[in-house]
C-alpha cells in the first residue's frame, strides 16, 4: 500500500481517509497535522527577504537572503544551528521554513514585514491587505 495524503476539506474527503485507515495493515501509521506554509507563503518570503538583502545591514553587514531568513527565524524562536562540513565550510541545519504551518509562516512574514518597514525597505510586491484592496 502507497503512503497517501488527504485534506479534510469535508465529509467525503473524511470518509476516505477513514476507509483507507481502516483497510491498513497493523503496524502502519497515521498522522493528522495542521497544513504546512502555502506556495503563495512561500514566494512572498523569498520576494521580502530578496528586499531586505538589498538594502539592510545587521551589525554593519549585508547578507544573502539565504542568511536573512536564518536571521529571522531564529529571531521568531526557531532553532537554527550551522554543522561542520566536509570541505571546511558550514551549512544551517534544524528547523525547516517548509515545515511551517500556515500560521506559523504567517507570524514569520509578518515579523520580516514589520522589521522592513522599520528599515525602510521598499516592497517589491504589495503588502497582503494592499493587494485585496486593488
Amino acid at each position: 500500500m502507497a503512503g497517501q495524503t488527504f485534506i479534510l476539506a469535508g465529509p467525503r474527503q473524511r470518509a476516505l481517509a477513514e476507509g483507507v485507515v481502516a483497510s491498513a495493515p497493523d503496524g502502519y501509521v497515521v498522522t493528522v497535522r495542521e497544513p504546512t506554509r502555502s506556495n503563495d507563503q512561500n514566494a512572498r518570503m523569498w520576494a521580502m527577504l530578496t528586499d531586505i538583502s538589498k538594502v539592510c545591514e545587521l551589525d554593519g553587514r549585508k547578507f544573502i537572503r539565504d542568511d536573512w531568513k536564518l536571521i529571522f527565524m531564529r529571531a521568531c524562536g526557531w532553532d537554527v544551528m550551522f554543522l561542520p562540513g566536509f570541505d571546511g565550510r558550514q551549512f544551517p541545519a534544524g528547523f525547516s521554513s517548509s515545515r511551517m504551518s500556515v500560521k506559523q509562516m504567517s507570524d514569520l512574514i509578518t515579523f520580516i514585514g514589520a522589521y522592513g518597514d522599520e528599515q525602510g525597505v521598499q516592497w517589491s510586491e504589495p503588502h497582503p491587505d494592499e493587494r485585496s484592496a486593488q
